[in-house]
Formats: C-alpha cells, structure tokens, sequence
C-alpha cells in the first residue's frame, strides 16, 4: 500500500511511519516540522535527543533496509504543494497526523488559540480539498481524541461516534435515527476535533471519501519495536507542562526525583493507550477502510481508562516518589467518571498493552537515562483555562 503520513515526525507520526514502513507500505512522510520549532519556541526539548529527519531516516534505511519519503510541505498553508503531491504520490491512503496535538498549548495565549485553529483545522480542509481534486480513491485516516466527547458519559458508555435517538413528532410518531454523539470540548485543541468531525461527515456525504475518524486516548510508553533499533530512532519523550501526557510526565518526575504533580483532586478520569497499540490500530484501520458512500468510520482508540491520581499512587509505589497536589490549571470538573465502548478494535484483533509494572520501569529507565537532559523550570504547567485562573492561582512552581 502507498500511504502518505502527514505529520510524520511527530510523537505519534514516527512511530505509526516505522511500523507501517517495516510492514512493507511504501511510505511518505510530508511534515513542515513544526513540532521542532514550537520546541525552541517553548524552550523545551524532548526528553530524549531527537535526531534530525535526515538522519531519522537514513538510520531507518541502515537497520531495516526500507526507505520512507520524506517531502517538507505546510499543509495547512501551502494547499498546491499539499494538492501537487496527492496527485504525483497517488497514495492508496493518508494518515493525517498534521495538527497541534496539545491541549495546554492551544489554551496558552490568543496567539496559540488562533494558530492551532487555523493550522488544524485548515490541515484537515485542505486535504480533504485536495482529494476531491485529485478524483483519487484515497482512505483518509485521521487521528483524533477522545477529548470531542468531553469527560463525562450520562450514565453510559460513550459510543463509538453514533448515537441512536428516537424524536416524538407533534402528531405522536417516532422516528428513530442516529446522529453523531453529542461532542462537549474541553480545549480549542479538541474544538479543532470536533470541527473536523464534522467536516468529514460533509465530505464522506457530499464527495463520498472513504475516511476514519480515530478517538485516541492519552499516549503512554516511550518504545516500539522499530524505535528500539537505533537511538537515531528514538521517539519524542515531552515532559514539559504543555506537551507531557501525565503518565509518563509521573514517571519522568519519579526518575529524578521531583513530587509527582496531581492536578486538583487526582479524580479525572481518562482514557488510555500505549503508544505500540496506537501504531498497530493505524495499521488496523488501514487494513478496514469504509466503503465508498459510506459515512464515516468512527472508532474508539483506547485500551483502558485510570483516575489520574490513581496512576500516581501506583507509579509513587514502584519509584518510591512522593505526591504533591497543585492547583488544577484546567476548566474542568474535579472528578469524573468514564466509560468507553472500544469493540471494533477488538473485534478487529488488536491485543491491548495494559498497564504493567514492568513497561512502567521501562519507561522510567528511560527517564532516568536521559535524566540530564531535564529543566525542572519547565515541569510546571503554566497554560491556564480561564483569565480568572491567571489573575490568582499558582502553578505549582518549585
């Protein structure tokens, strides 16, 4: 299969674009690496060095023998570049990764907000435009986030993207039909999700493209197979405020001895996956595309859900950390439950990655390792929800 990878430098991106280039897939890779320039933007670097593209990618071709294109375009700005390589590469299938993944960045400042609107939400439109014109049959499959659901689920399981509903009419008919589930969210980093929900629904209706919508919970876990081969390989390790997933900024923490930071009570509840199952739902959702005509394939990602103070306390068990409560920087309810149908990637076969003491040291070796390379000045998350946050509440600075 020919599968372009938009955003393929990124967190998510590289992994999936090893593991779909070692499988055989003639990949390409089309990132304007902007994820290394809000890194100096942030002055925070990835807890483990990250090599440049070139030479991630020939490390790749010296152990595996395999090579991944690599094209420099700004999807979101550069819309003929984006449209010239859809028609030159002609890919079977586009993994779009390209979007500002981060939730206390797009909240940061008005300059953050309107950028990763305008970045994702162009990104997604664009190639969306893009396959229109090309007239190419091409499968669409776009990581999303559980976040579009908001975090709490009326007594339910959160279904996978559908509702079904019954309407009385005034005339005292029933009608049945399915919509879309109520989206509720928390960030304008999951607002640009929820938008793209639902332009692909206009275009799997309207032009008829063959797209899945993926709702990934929260990354953990630093290895894949294909990272482990070469350091050149190694993926991004984010700790900093803006960018750290929480568990593994708990086991970042634990690894140099700084409290773990519970924000608020502990008591959000999220979901959660390990980032080689992320790799291997890509994969799988490639393998399962929608029909043309059909409406959008919406899958839950996740394998597990956990209360955030939950996983400190366990992380705080095996590392021997302590664990500090700080004031919470987000908008959002002090505890919540969650429940979350995730049946067709099972169904589909994937094995989940539960959360295990021993990929739990892996990670924090990792930590340990690269230790030298942290600030502690940039642990603390900064970005705060609202002005009233701002005006007279402390972000846990040591």
């Amino acid at each position: 299969m020919k599968i372009a990878i938009l955003g393929g430098d990124g967190f998510c991106g590289w992994p999936a674009s090893l593991h779909l280039s070692d499988l055989g897939h003639d990949v390409v890779i089309v990132d304007n690496l902007s994820r290394r320039r809000i890194d100096e933007e942030l002055g925070a670097e990835s807890l483990t060095p990250i090599a440049s593209i070139e030479e991630r990618l020939q490390a790749w071709q010296e152990v595996s023998g395999k090579t991944i294109g690599f094209r420099n375009i700004d999807v979101a700005q550069d819309y003929g570049g984006l449209r010239d390589f859809i028609v030159e590469f002609a890919p079977d299938a586009v993994v779009h990764f390209a979007e500002q993944r981060a939730a206390p960045y797009s909240m940061k400042n008005p300059r953050t907000k309107r950028y990763t609107i305008d970045n994702n939400v162009n990104a997604t439109h664009n190639l969306l435009v893009a396959i229109v014109e090309s007239c190419l049959d091409v499968h669409v499959v776009h990581l999303g986030t559980m976040g579009v659901y908001g975090y709490g689920t009326a007594g339910m399981k959160i279904p996978e993207g559908y509702l079904d509903i019954k309407v009385e009419t005034d005339e005292g008919n029933v009608l049945e039909q399915q919509i879309l589930y109520p989206t509720n969210p928390g960030s304008v980093y999951h607002l640009t999700k929820v938008l793209d929900q639902n332009i692909f629904a206009y275009y799997a209706k309207n032009d008829e493209l063959r797209i899945t919508d993926l709702h990934q919970g929260i990354i953990w876990g630093t290895h894949t197979p294909q990272t482990e081969r070469d350091e050149r390989l190694i993926n991004r390790f984010d700790y900093d405020g803006d960018y750290g997933t929480v568990l593994n900024r708990f086991l970042m923490q634990a690894a140099i001895g700084y409290p773990l930071t519970v924000h608020g009570t502990g008591g959000q509840t999220r979901a959660f996956i390990h980032i080689r199952d992320m790799a291997k739902c890509i994969e799988i959702a490639l393998n399962n595309p929608p029909a043309r005509g059909e409406r959008v394939m919406i899958i839950n990602q996740m394998t597990e859900t956990h209360r955030v103070r939950d996983l400190a306390e366990l992380v705080a068990k095996i590392s021997g950390a302590s664990v500090e409560r700080v004031p919470n920087p987000r908008n959002e309810a002090d505890e919540n439950e969650l429940f979350v149908s995730n049946d067709t990637f099972l169904s589909l076969g994937l094995e989940p990655t539960k959360l295990a003491e021993g990929l739990l040291q892996e990670v924090e070796e990792v930590a340990e390792r690269y230790a030298h390379r942290v600030d502690r000045a940039k642990i603390p998350a900064r970005s705060l929800w609202t002005k009233k946050q701002a005006e007279g509440v402390p972000t846990g600075e040591k």
